[in-house]
């Protein structure tokens, strides 16, 4: 259980505007995901956060305030992309145990902590190990999910090519940014044209201790051609 940060304090946290009304099931599942990150986190490199209060806004909060900005069909299919220690897909699952998460990385030592976080948590959350790229490219995963989300992986430009064609027509691509989303969304207008997408919404908001954040929502509005996402040596060499 998390000790420096209490119940209370938590509920508080979360609370904050009427965002969140955390029930103590909730929290002591967010418990058991703090200590779980602290003590995997010292055998691989999954976070450089490892106070509890930092951990709880920093990740816990930073990774669901989304949910109070854009709503997510009850029951969708989630894929988190480039997923590292489960951010923000696994918090989002603790608060949305409707939708149906798969939790895709190309690192192998972290998809073993998330399989083992989500049977700690009694959830059947999905792993795939693969590159953004190359699981986009396969016939179980393109365009089959509701909604793509990820945070802290790459800019815009890279990451509407990795994301929108894991996205079926009439679904959302979620990107939870830090304060220069706007600007990445500029840069990445013609990347979200090419693979299908239309921004629909961005939000500036702030977390509690007052770091910038920017969610950018994207609607997959047609398919996205064959030819993306490219390989990783072209989508290195050249944005589009």
């Amino acid at each position: 259980m998390i000790d420096i940060i209490s119940y209370e304090k938590t509920r508080e946290l979360f609370g904050a505007d009427n965002k969140f009304e955390l029930t103590e099931e909730q929290f002591s599942k967010f418990s058991i995901y703090c200590e779980m990150l602290k003590e995997w986190n010292e055998k691989i490199n999954l976070t450089a956060i490892t106070d509890d209060c930092e951990i709880a806004e920093k990740h816990f909060l930073d990774s669901i305030l989304p949910l109070t900005m854009v709503d997510i069909p009850k029951n969708s299919t989630v894929i988190d992309v480039g997923t590292g220690a489960g951010f923000p897909s696994v918090p989002i699952k603790i608060m949305r145990e409707d939708l149906n998460i798969v939790l895709l990385d190309s690192l192998e030592k972290r998809l073993n902590f998330l399989r083992n976080l989500s049977d700690n948590l009694g959830y059947a959350n999905e792993t795939v190990h693969s590159r953004a790229e190359d699981g986009a490219r396969t016939v179980e995963h393109r365009e089959k999910y509701d909604v793509a989300v990820s945070r802290a992986v790459a800019n815009l430009q890279k990451l509407s090519e990795y994301c929108l064609p894991y996205v079926k027509v009439g679904g959302m691509f979620i990107a939870l940014k830090g304060s220069s989303g706007r600007q990445e969304v500029d840069e990445a207008k013609n990347a979200i044209k090419l693979c299908g997408g239309e921004v629909s919404r961005i939000v500036d908001y702030t977390l509690p201790n007052g770091d910038g954040r920017t969610l950018v929502v994207i609607t997959k509005i047609k398919p996205t051609p064959d030819k993306y996402p490219r390989n990783s040596a072209q989508i290195k060499k050249s944005l589009l």
